[in-house]
C-alpha cells in the first residue's frame, strides 16, 4: 500500500510542478492561456519521453527509482525559486522554464514505468495497472484542487515548489526502507545520505523563501519594493521611487501616485458631469479606493457601492498608510458600502437596485478571466444596474498602444445597444489612455467642469478628451463575445507591437 501511496504523491507533485511553471510563465510572459497550453503540451511530451527512456533501465530498478525520485525532488523543488530568480530576464526565463518543464516531465515519466516493473512480480498485471492508474489519476485531481484552493493562496508559489520537493524526497527515503531487500546496503546508505541532505537543503530554502521572492521581485521593478503580498487572487506589490509610489498587480502597473489623479479624474468626473442625477454611484473594481475618492468630491452623491473581488486589496486600501493617505480614507466614509464579490456574479445574482452612475475600473483584459469583464455578456448584465438616465464610464486600455483593443471595447458596448462616447487622457505613467462613456439613450459629451479643486480637468481639457487624432481613431473590429474572447487576442497583438 505504501508504494501505491507513492504513486499518489508522484502524480500530485508532478501536476503541481506543471501548474507552478504555467503560473510563473503567465506572470512573466503574459497571456496565461498561451503559457499554460504550451507548458502543459511540453510537460505531457516530456512524460512520453521519460516513459520511452525507462526501457533502457534494465537492472537495479529500485535503486534507479529512488535516484529518479531524488532528481525530481531537486529539480521540481527548486523550479519555482530558480524561475523567480530569473524573473528579470525574459529571454533567459523562457529557456530556463522549458528546460525545467522538460526535465521534470521526463523524470515523472520515468517514475511510473519503473514502479510498475518493480511491482509486477508481486501483483497480477490487471490489478496492478488498475491500482496504479487509479492512484495516478486521483493524485492529479488532488494536485489541481490543492494548488488553486490551498497551496498558492496560503503558501505562495515558491514555498509550494519547495514543499513538494520535500515530499518527493520523503518518498525516495521511504522507498529505501520499503524496498530495502532490492537495494544493496552500500547504495541504501548513499541514497539515504543524499536524500537527508537534500531534505535539509529544501527545508532551509523553505524558511528563506520570502527573501528569495523579495530579491527576485526587486529585479522586476525600477523602484524599491516596500510591500508585497500574495492574496487568494493576485500578487500585490507596492514600490517607491521617482518621487512617488506605484501599485502593481501580478506585475502590471495599476497606478503611480505622481500622476494617478489624471487617470482617476478622467475616469470618474466626465460620467458624473454628464449624469442628470448623481445620488447613487456603483464602482466595479477600483479596490484601491482612488476612484471612490474622486466620487466623494461631488456633494450630491449620497451612496457609493464598491464591488471588489479581492478582500486583500480592500484591506490594503483601508490599512496601508500609503494607500489610505492617497485615497483620503475614502473606504471609511459613511456614504461608502464595500461588497467583496466577483462583479459579474454580483450583477447577475445579487443586484438589488439601479444606480445613477456606474464606474467600471477593471485591470486590462490581458487574459480570459479579465476579458469576460469586457464582453457583450458583461455589458448586458451591466444594464441591469442602469435606469434610462444612468451614465457608465469604463476604463478601456490605450487607444494609441492598443488601438484594436480600445475600439473592440467600444464595439462590444454598442453591440448590446448602449450609446457610447469614447474619450482619452494623457497619463504619463501609461501614455494615452482610453475610456468609454455609455448610456441606454442618447449621450451628449459634457462640456463644463462643475466642480472646483480638480488638478487636471477644466472646461478646455474636458472638451479635448473627446477629440481623437487620426492615429487613435476607429479601426475595424468585432465585438468581444464570451465564446471567442476576441478582445484578449486583440490585446496580445496590440501590445506585442510595442514590446
Amino acid at each position: 500500500m505504501l508504494l501505491y501511496l507513492t504513486v499518489l504523491v508522484i502524480a500530485t507533485a508532478g501536476l503541481v510542478y506543471e501548474l507552478l511553471a504555467g503560473a510563473l510563465a503567465s506572470y512573466v510572459l503574459g497571456d496565461s492561456v498561451t503559457q499554460f497550453s504550451t507548458t502543459i503540451g511540453v510537460y505531457l511530451s516530456a512524460l512520453g519521453l521519460g516513459a520511452f527512456l525507462s526501457k533502457f533501465i534494465r537492472d537495479r530498478l529500485a535503486q534507479r527509482f529512488v535516484e529518479v525520485e531524488l532528481a525530481a525532488a531537486l529539480i521540481g523543488g527548486c523550479s519555482a525559486p530558480l524561475l523567480f530568480l530569473a524573473f528579470g530576464r525574459a529571454e533567459f526565463f523562457s529557456v530556463l522554464l522549458y528546460t525545467t518543464v522538460i526535465a521534470i516531465g521526463t523524470l515523472v515519466g520515468l517514475e511510473l514505468p519503473l514502479l510498475l516493473r518493480i511491482l509486477r512480480e508481486e501483483v497480477e498485471f490487471e490489478t496492478l495497472i488498475a491500482r496504479v492508474l487509479t492512484f495516478d489519476y486521483v493524485g492529479a485531481l488532488v494536485g489541481s484542487l490543492l494548488f488553486a484552493l490551498v497551496l498558492v493562496p496560503k503558501l505562495g508559489l515558491v514555498r509550494t515548489s519547495l514543499l513538494f520537493g520535500g515530499l518527493n524526497c520523503v518518498v525516495a527515503l521511504m522507498t529505501t526502507y520499503v524496498l530495502s531487500d532490492r537495494i544493496y546496503a552500500a547504495e541504501q546508505r548513499r541514497l539515504r545520505l543524499q536524500g537527508g541532505f537534500l531534505l535539509v537543503a529544501l527545508a532551509v530554502a523553505f524558511g528563506l523563501s520570502d527573501h528569495i521572492v523579495a530579491y527576485s521581485e526587486q529585479a522586476l521593478f525600477d523602484s524599491n519594493v516596500i510591500y508585497a503580498e500574495q492574496t487568494d487572487y493576485q500578487r500585490i506589490v507596492i514600490t517607491k521611487g521617482g518621487g512617488g509610489q506605484q501599485l502593481f498587480l501580478n506585475g502590471n502597473l495599476q497606478f503611480n501616485s505622481v500622476d494617478e489623479y489624471r487617470y482617476h479624474e478622467a475616469l470618474v468626473h466626465p460620467a458624473l458631469f454628464a449624469a442628470a442625477r448623481k445620488k447613487s454611484v456603483l464602482v466595479l473594481g477600483g479596490g484601491d479606493g482612488l476612484a471612490v475618492r474622486e466620487i466623494l468630491k461631488h456633494h450630491e452623491v449620497e451612496q457609493v457601492t464598491l464591488v471588489e473581488l479581492d478582500p486583500g486589496m480592500i484591506r490594503l486600501a483601508r490599512e496601508s498608510e500609503a494607500l489610505r493617505t492617497l485615497n483620503h480614507g475614502a473606504l471609511a466614509d459613511p456614504h461608502v458600502k464595500v461588497v467583496v464579490r466577483d462583479a459579474l456574479v454580483w450583477l447577475d445574482r445579487e443586484l438589488t437596485q439601479q444606480y445613477d452612475v456606474v464606474i467600471v475600473d477593471f485591470p486590462d483584459p490581458n487574459n480570459f478571466s479579465l476579458g469576460k469583464l469586457y464582453s457583450t455578456w458583461f455589458y448586458t448584465l451591466l444594464q441591469k444596474a442602469m435606469h434610462e438616465d444612468s451614465v457608465v464610464s469604463v476604463q478601456s486600455t490605450s487607444p494609441l498602444f492598443a488601438r484594436k483593443s480600445f475600439w473592440c471595447v467600444v464595439a462590444s458596448m454598442r453591440a448590446v445597444g448602449l450609446a457610447t462616447l469614447p474619450y482619452h487622457a494623457l497619463v504619463p505613467s501609461f501614455g494615452e489612455w482610453g475610456y468609454v462613456l455609455a448610456k441606454k439613450g442618447t449621450i451628449v459629451p459634457p462640456t463644463h467642469v462643475t466642480l472646483s479643486g480638480l488638478r487636471y480637468l477644466d472646461d478646455d481639457s474636458l472638451r479635448a478628451l473627446f477629440l481623437f487624432s487620426p492615429d487613435m481613431g476607429p479601426v475595424p473590429v468585432e465585438p468581444n463575445r464570451l465564446n471567442n474572447q476576441l478582445l484578449v487576442q486583440y490585446y496580445d497583438q496590440d501590445w506585442d507591437r510595442w514590446n
